[in-house]
């Protein structure tokens, strides 16, 4: 699929799609006449590439984070220098003070709309 296509079933705006490609989140294959083009699996990395920075988590952080998905191996992770660990480790802090503060923000307003007379709008039958 053309970048157009991509950009419509991620709601991501192509602009943005060409920016993921410089900072190393996607990585499109080349037409013979130039245009980029993707699969079905760069339609769901890019919702988790989206996903994660509309969370706040930098562009940095997704393409570690991306490629740490990928290490299942003990064997690769024991390759982690101290350094690298005491950076993920700052990272995971981060995050977990994001989390808590979207968490926090989660309970307010789903706590405030369970008080009105719209609280149905809560599980979507209304």
């Amino acid at each position: 699929m053309k970048i157009g296509e991509l950009a419509r079933r991620t709601g991501v705006a192509p602009r943005l799609l060409r920016y993921y490609e410089q900072q190393g989140l996607l990585t499109a294959s080349r037409a013979a006449n130039g245009y980029r083009e993707y699969t079905e699996d760069d339609v769901a990395r890019v919702e988790r590439v989206a996903g994660m920075v509309r969370s706040g988590v930098p562009t940095r952080l997704v393409r570690a984070i991306l490629e740490l998905e990928g290490v299942r191996s003990a064997e690769l992770a024991q390759t982690c220098s101290r350094g690298v660990a005491e950076q993920l480790a700052e990272e995971l802090a981060d995050l977990e003070s994001r989390i808590a503060c979207l968490t926090r923000s989660r309970d307010t307003i789903r706590g405030f709309l369970a008080q009105t007379e719209h609280r149905l709008v809560l599980d979507g039958t209304a």
